[in-house]
C-alpha cells in the first residue's frame, strides 16, 4: 500500500506524540531507559512546543536564556527559586541539545558546553529534590543519561523534519469552549 503524501497524524497532545516517539526509540535500545525518564523527557519536549517557555521575558523584551549565567546565579537563590531555575536550565539544555543539535554547527559554544550545563543543573537539582516520579535520585539519573536522552530527542527531531518534508501534518484537537 502506497503511503499517502499528505497523511495526517492524530494526537491528543504534543507530549503524547513525543512520548510515543521516544518510547519507540527506547524500545529499540540495548539498554532501555525507565518509563519515568521517557515520560519526563516527553513532558520537557511538549513544554517547549510553546515558544514562550523557550525564551525569557526580561523587562518586556524577549531574550534567549543564558544558561551558564542562570546556573551560576542559583547559588544566591533560596531553595524554591533554586529548584525552579535548576529545572529550567536542565530542561532547556536537554531540549536544545536534542532537538536543535544541528544548530550548534553555527555557534561559538559547542554542544558539549550545553550538555555539561544540563548535567550540572540536574545533579544540583537532585541534591534539593532527592526523589521524584517515585524514584530515588531521579534527577541524578537524568544527568547520567543526558547524552543518551539528547540522542533520542535528536532522532525524534530528524524524524519530525522528514515527516514535514513528506507532507505529514500533526493535528491536535482543539478544546471545546462552552458558551
Amino acid at each position: 500500500m502506497a503511503k499517502d503524501k499528505d497523511s495526517l497524524i492524530l494526537e491528543t497532545s504534543l507530549q503524547g506524540y513525543f512520548f510515543d516517539q521516544l518510547q519507540e526509540i527506547n524500545n529499540n535500545c540495548s539498554s532501555p531507559l525507565p518509563k519515568e525518564t521517557i515520560h519526563y523527557s516527553s513532558k520537557v519536549m511538549g513544554q517547549f512546543g510553546d515558544s514562550e517557555n523557550f525564551f525569557e521575558n526580561a523587562e518586556g523584551k524577549i531574550k534567549e536564556k543564558i544558561l551558564g549565567i542562570k546556573l551560576m546565579e542559583v547559588a544566591h537563590y533560596n531553595e524554591a527559586q533554586a529548584k525552579r531555575v535548576l529545572k529550567d536550565v536542565g530542561d532547556t539544555a536537554l531540549f536544545i541539545c536534542g532537538y536543535f543539535a544541528e544548530s550548534f554547527n553555527r555557534k561559538i559554544l559547542d554542544i558539549k558546553y550545553y550538555q555539561n550545563i544540563g548535567k550540572i543543573a540536574y545533579n544540583r537539582l537532585d541534591s534539593i529534590i532527592p526523589s521524584a516520579y517515585e524514584r530515588n535520585s531521579f534527577y541524578k539519573h537524568l544527568s547520567s543519561n543526558f547524552d543518551n536522552l539528547t540522542v533520542m530527542i535528536k532522532v525524534v527531531s530528524v524524524k519530525s523534519q522528514k515527516n514535514a518534508e513528506m507532507g505529514s501534518y500533526l493535528i491536535f484537537p482543539t478544546d471545546k469552549k462552552e458558551n
